[in-house]
């Protein structure tokens, strides 16, 4: 239980259970996402919660009119659903819907039982294959997160694109751009990380090598798409001075920055385009799911922690310390 003040704590709360049209899981597992961590440290967090999202587990009860699940079923669900009616689900902002935000998995991931509301069942549960592990599954929402941002980006074939930051998700993002046609150039301050990143098939340095890599891959240019996943406002002079003019830099992650540090003018001058993605959509859920459970995207190795529930803070801990790729939490 997240009491504020970065403060977790063990907490007995009911079982929940399945009422009409949704399920109850036990937990196998919960991925520690970096969107945790920012919820953590934000003052006007709500509280007491229990976070987690990236939720992975055993149906052990199916409320009535629940369809194509059953007792005994391995799923993933997600968390967000939106309504898909309403004016911002109609021009893909299904992220600033309303429902999208009011909906939730009850209570969060880190915990034994989870409740799946009916639209979470309906748009956003899936049941894993056998093939797959728990840990690779739990990636689904992720990955989606980062399809929603690239196709937000409109790569198109022969782009160059400079994936800043080479966590878990810097390494999901590479392998997207690589697969819609991007030479890709990734930049990681840790050197292990982006020897890890070199393993999907990418160029990758340290920041200050990086620019040069997109500029000799783009034939001086410099770089079509920098996608930024950490480092927040501070990072975004680099970023411009990475992106070609025509360029776009898109904000993966938020984080510290209450003015963005570039001149209006520049922006104005040389056209660079600045966007930003929050989360994921039924659509990219789906997509995401295929990709992993067809091995079109390889998740194996970015989990580089496995914690048990009570060692949560722990997690915390080595990931705010950039200790850890990827922390996977069990009950």
């Amino acid at each position: 239980m997240f009491h504020g003040g970065g403060r977790l704590a063990p907490a007995e709360v009911p079982r929940p259970a399945a009422g009409p049209g949704e399920l109850l899981l036990r937990l196998r597992g919960c991925g520690l996402c970096g969107s945790d961590i920012a919820k953590l440290a934000d003052p006007g967090a709500r509280v007491p919660a229990v976070l987690g999202h990236e939720v992975v587990g055993d149906v052990v009860e199916a409320g009535e009119g629940v369809r194509g699940f059953a007792v005994g079923d391995r799923v993933v669900a997600a968390h967000h659903v939106p309504c898909g009616e309403c004016h911002y689900c109609r021009r893909g902002s299904e992220s600033m819907c309303r429902a999208f935000k009011e909906s939730n998995l009850d209570p969060g991931g880190f915990a034994e039982f989870v409740r799946v509301p009916p639209p979470n069942v309906r748009h956003a549960t899936f049941r894993v294959p056998d093939h797959l592990t728990d840990e690779e599954a739990s990636f689904v929402e992720p990955l989606a997160c980062c399809l929603r941002a690239v196709e937000r980006a409109r790569v198109q074939p022969g782009d160059t694109a400079l994936v800043v930051g080479l966590g878990s998700i810097g390494c999901l993002l590479v392998q997207l751009f690589a697969r819609a046609g991007s030479a890709v150039v990734g930049a990681d301050q840790d050197a292990e990380r982006a020897a890890l990143a070199r393993r999907f098939g990418v160029q990758a340095a340290l920041p200050v090598e990086a620019v040069g890599l997109a500029r000799g891959t783009s034939g001086g240019r410099g770089a079509d798409h920098v996608m930024i996943t950490g480092g927040a406002a501070a990072v975004l002079p680099w970023a411009v001075e990475a992106v070609r003019d025509g360029g776009a830099i898109h904000y993966f992650a938020g984080g510290a920055g209450d003015a963005l540090p570039v001149a209006l003018e520049t922006l104005y001058h040389r056209e660079l385009t600045l966007t930003t993605t929050y989360s994921s959509s039924p659509a990219t859920l789906a997509r995401a799911f295929w990709l992993i459970a067809a091995g079109k995207v390889d998740v194996e190795g970015l989990v580089s922690h496995r914690l048990p529930l009570e060692r949560l803070a722990e997690g915390v801990d080595l990931m705010r310390r950039r200790q850890a790729l990827k922390v996977y939490v069990t009950p």
